[in-house]
Parts: structure tokens; sequence; C-alpha cells
């Protein structure tokens, strides 16, 4: 059960209102740790910008999807890896590959740019950072705008997963590829 209630629409102040109003229309996240977000406005729509700025970035898609399922993995983040398990299934990537980051496993991932993100942000998250080696083997597949968006992905999808965990904000009962224990 989540620590935070969702804050109905018509208790919101001005300032919350005005946030969610741009977001749900813009077809931002509005749920999820953004329930939290919300008591924060300027967060709120920070997180949001985030958010926008880092999809239409250098990252594709599936790089997107296996950098944000590897943070909700390592974060233990419930309702964050069913949200990214569905966003991976939608743009074609295998449930092997699911299944095998979810049982903490490196996955079979043919594309360098793709297994370099899986990579890179595990060893980001299990060490605090780089070594030498994986740096400049990112920085060669990747350049290096692509490699700064890499970072930036995992340490924002980080804060995510965080917010999700501290609240307890879980997926809903019928999550059809859940978080393993």
């Amino acid at each position: 059960m989540a620590r935070i209630a969702t804050l109905d629409r018509a208790d919101m102040d001005a300032e919350q209102g005005r946030v969610y109003d741009a977001a749900k229309g813009a077809g931002g996240p509005v749920g999820g740790p953004y329930t939290a977000y919300i008591q924060l406005p300027k967060l709120f729509e920070a997180a949001q910008n985030q958010r926008a700025c880092l999809a239409a970035g250098p990252l594709s898609r599936r790089e997107q999807q296996i950098v944000n399922l590897v943070v909700a993995r390592h974060w233990n983040a419930r309702y964050p890896w069913f949200a990214q398990v569905r966003g991976s299934l939608a743009v074609g990537i295998e449930q092997a590959v699911i299944d095998a980051i979810n049982a903490r496993k490196t996955p079979v991932l043919a594309d360098a740019r793709e297994k370099t993100c899986f990579v890179v942000a595990s060893e980001l998250l299990a060490n605090k950072g780089l070594s030498d080696a994986t740096y400049a083997a990112a920085e060669k597949t990747m350049g290096l705008r692509d490699l700064v968006a890499l970072v930036a992905t995992t340490g924002s999808f980080s804060m995510t997963c965080l917010t999700a965990g501290t609240f307890q904000i879980d997926p809903p009962a019928a999550n059809p590829t859940p978080l393993a224990e």
C-alpha cells in the first residue's frame, strides 16, 4: 500500500493544478512517482521537462528502455519496472532480454549501442562510476554526446525509482512481468 495518497485534481492548489494540467495535456505521466512530485509543483514540472528532454535526446527508444530496465531492477522499483516492461515490449525488446535483466543476468544484445547502454548503466549503479576501460569503450561506441545522455538517463531514472520505492508506489495487481524477488 502506498505511503502517499494520490491527490485528486479537485484538491490541488492553483500551482499544482497548473503543472498537472500541462503534463496531462502534453501526454506526460501524472501517476506513479509523479504522485509524490505533485507535492512540489516545481519539481513535478522539472521532472516532466527532464523526462521530455531525455526522451527527445540522442538515445533511441530501445536504448532508453534498456537503461530504464537496468535502473528499475537495481533499485527494486516495482512500479517503474512495471511501466518500463510495458514500454520495452512496445518498442520491440524481447521478453528474454527483460527476463534476463529481471534475473540480474546479462541479456543477449546483438546491437553494440544497446549492449553499451546495459553495461554503462549497470556499472554506474554497481560501482558509482565507470572504469577507464568502460568509459573509453562507451565513448568509442556511443560518442561523447550520447554517452552524456546515457549517464543522465541513468541518474534521472534513478530518482524516479527511488521516489516510487520510498513512497511504496506499487504497480497494478494485474502485472504480467513482476519484479523478481
